[in-house]
């Protein structure tokens, strides 16, 4: 995990549990080779902080669910099992159908038209393989729909799964030729959207999301098998 030093005109707290937060999210958790212990020297000195405020975020990060501090053992990312990670795909895939419903009464011409272009921005580094920026991409156009639903709690809900949805939908658009698939989907979604075809855009999205659901399920070895293969090496 790699950081940046804090600036010092921010509060300190605050910003050095943003700073966590971010890099916890732009992680590859659900990598096989994932390295989930965090070093708190190493994150103290890339930060230029101290330990005090760096174990406030950590204690805070913990209370939200991200990491695990065990005594005597470290700090750990946490890493959702199988069952649980599909829970929340079904969860995720009920959120952002409803969002994608009000959006479509709600969303403005122009949100609607910025929603296309981020799609079609981003469909050619999907083409060319760039998943580590399709992967970004395709998360905000999640989050965009989330947000064009006019309904903050909807969005807030969505958040408290993003770190393990962003980390879920990064593997599996490695596999499968998934992100090609990601591609077509969302045009679909945005047509429906502009139709202003509320029926249609919640089923798209909905179905959209238990595609990634199927996916997992079938694809994927739990989470606890990966676990027990990096530990016996």
């Amino acid at each position: 995990m790699k950081l940046q030093p804090i600036a010092s005109n921010l509060t300190l707290k605050d910003r050095v549990y943003d700073m966590l937060r971010e890099a916890i999210v732009g992680m590859n958790i659900y990598d096989e080779g994932a390295d989930l212990r965090l070093d708190e020297r190493s994150m103290a000195d890339q930060l230029q902080v101290s330990r005090t405020p760096l174990r406030e975020a950590l204690t805070r990060l913990e209370q939200e669910g991200f990491v695990e501090i065990k005594p005597r053992k470290g700090v750990f990312v946490i890493r959702k099992t199988l069952g649980e990670i599909l829970e929340m795909i079904v969860a995720w895939a009920a959120l952002e159908s409803m969002a994608a419903r009000l959006a479509v009464g709600v969303a403005s011409d122009a949100e609607i038209k910025e929603l296309r272009k981020h799609a079609l921005r981003h469909s050619e580094s999907s083409a060319s393989a760039d998943l580590a920026e399709y992967s970004e991409a395709n998360i905000n156009f999640h989050q965009m729909i989330l947000e064009m639903s006019g309904c903050k709690l909807l969005a807030n809900m969505a958040d408290g799964l993003f770190m393990h949805m962003h980390a879920v939908r990064r593997r599996a658009l490695e596999e499968d030729d998934r992100a090609s698939r990601s591609v077509v989907d969302h045009m679909s979604i945005i047509e429906a959207l502009e139709a202003r075809d509320a029926d249609l855009a919640a089923r798209l999205v909905r179905e959209h999301t238990m595609r990634l659901h199927a996916h997992v399920r079938h694809a994927w070895t739990t989470i606890e098998s990966i676990q027990r293969k990096k530990a016996t090496g």
